[in-house]
């Protein structure tokens, strides 16, 4: 390990120098003008949230670092004196990661170098520090540091990490201490502001999960869709050709080949050949066997496939006989990178619902990618396209899928057919109640479409008094009060 004085070498010093522009008066780069929703979320945690530290945790390029850039970018604008902002990117400081107690020594050196006094005293005079520490998670113990730091010093502090693991892991040495925020790709309106539409505000307000529980509030989100239903159709083309990544829409020259090759550079490979590294020490690592797992995930994007079909493709792709506790290690990989949730079975009265998870993939630019196969799932697409339906649905339901799991405290499970009872593509919990969604991504509804949503609300043991089916076209629906129909692109809005 290296000690504290090379942590204050020359360079080392240089560098943190360059991070912090500021200190010098000097101008920062650039920053987008657009903003991600949880930007004023994000400044008001760090400003007066009762925890003081905010952790913003993502899959990797979705633009954590570049909202924290935003948010030194409004604190400095808003007079906080410059020395009292410490920012550093350990992703770019690779050293840094091999230094003893890092934040806490960078903290000693931030006081008696930059700041001119502690924590402490600058808190007293009313004038706190903020720490913003960008990609912290491969930090050795960086959670019992940032423990002890905010129990003894007044500080304000904000992470951002691309390890859903690493960050609960630090969350629970943190109780008390912590906000946790999660940010995915572009939201539909966001990408509405990037393409010049008129951008609309979350129907769902963020805190809050009870108004789920009413019928009428999806009804009357079926007629916040209309209402906006112009901007709502163009922004969702503009999605299903490029995806949700920031770039895609910040760099709408740039053409999809292009495009797809920096998704596979930027985002798919850094997990693999990154994120991969930095795993559970002494267990072997296999960047082959991660790509070709990620490339299932892929190919079955929004199904639920069994074990042998797992084995029996690894087998064929890698020659080599791998079992499925490696696979599912695999699958855990990708999951904590984000990058994928794994939608489980529902479980009711403590009873296992036996079947495999569910792939649900964070931006469907990243297939596309990845197995070189663009898909449209707009109408317009799909009519020139029909041959396709059918697999746009799954992307449909992946998407649909991990868009539900990162609403904040919302339960979302799957569930598989039974001896006596249909699959029912999700089952999302509120409480005691619970709400079946179905989707049926195609022109013509029918009654038959219906039947595992209607199991489901007839069983008063499942307490669902109504269910949601998505639908392709917004004239779809169903002749039934208890079922509300809601075209897919309205759902996007729920955000």
């Amino acid at each position: 390990m290296k000690d504290f004085m090379h942590l204050l070498s020359q360079n080392l010093e240089a560098n943190l120098h360059r991070l912090n522009p500021w200190w010098q008066g000097d101008a920062a780069p650039g920053l987008p003008v657009t903003r991600r929703w949880l930007y004023p979320i994000v400044l008001k945690n760090i400003l007066e949230g009762l925890a003081p530290v905010t952790v913003v945790r993502g899959p990797r390029r979705v633009g954590k670092s570049i909202l924290m850039k935003q948010i030194i970018d409004q604190l400095l604008s808003d007079g906080i004196s410059p020395s009292h902002i410490l920012h550093v990117q350990f992703d770019e400081i690779p050293e840094l990661l091999e230094t003893e107690e890092t934040i806490l020594r960078l903290a000693d050196w931030h006081e008696k170098k930059i700041l001119g006094k502690t924590y402490n005293q600058a808190a007293k005079e009313k004038t706190p520090a903020y720490l913003f520490l960008d990609e912290v998670q491969n930090l050795n113990k960086w959670a019992p540091q940032i423990k002890f730091l905010v129990d003894s010093s007044s500080v304000r502090v904000m992470l951002t990490g691309s390890s859903a693991l690493k960050i609960e892991k630090g969350r629970d040495s943190l109780a008390g201490r912590l906000t946790t925020l999660d940010v995915g790709p572009l939201l539909l309106r966001e990408i509405a502001e990037f393409q010049g539409q008129e951008r609309w505000k979350a129907f769902l307000p963020y805190n809050g999960l009870s108004p789920l529980k009413e019928k009428q509030f999806w009804l009357d989100l079926r007629q916040f869709g209309e209402q906006h239903k112009k901007a709502r159709l163009a922004t969702f083309r503009s999605f299903s050709e490029r995806g949700a990544y920031p770039i895609a829409h910040e760099r709408k020259d740039m053409p999809w080949e292009e495009l797809a090759d920096h998704l596979n550079e930027t985002v798919i490979r850094r997990v693999i050949q990154h994120d991969l590294r930095f795993g559970e020490p002494g267990r072997k690592r296999d960047p082959n066997l991660l790509e070709e797992v990620f490339r299932l995930a892929c190919r079955y994007v929004g199904q639920s496939p069994r074990q042998a079909l797992y084995l029996d493709e690894v087998k064929r792709a890698l020659n080599a006989n791998i079992g499925w506790q490696r696979i599912f290690t695999y699958l855990k990989v990708l999951d904590n990178s984000l990058l994928i949730r794994l939608i489980e079975p529902l479980e009711i009265r403590n009873k296992k619902r036996r079947g495999a998870s569910k792939l649900c993939l964070c931006d469907h630019a990243l297939r596309a990618s990845w197995l070189q196969e663009v898909i449209p799932i707009d109408v317009d697409g799909l009519e020139r396209a029909s041959h396709l339906t059918d697999l746009a649905g799954h992307i449909v339901e992946s998407t649909a899928g991990y868009f539900l799991d990162s609403i904040t405290n919302l339960q979302v499970k799957h569930f598989p057919e039974r001896a006596a009872e249909p699959e029912v593509d999700y089952v999302v919990t509120i409480g005691e109640q619970r709400i079946p969604i179905e989707i049926k991504y195609r022109k013509n509804i029918r009654y038959e479409d219906t039947r595992g949503l209607r199991s489901f609300v007839e069983k008063s043991v499942y307490n669902a008094p109504f269910g949601l089916l998505i639908t392709l076209q917004d004239e779809s629906s169903v002749d039934d009060p208890r079922i509300v129909s809601i075209p897919f692109s309205t759902l996007l809005m729920l955000r």
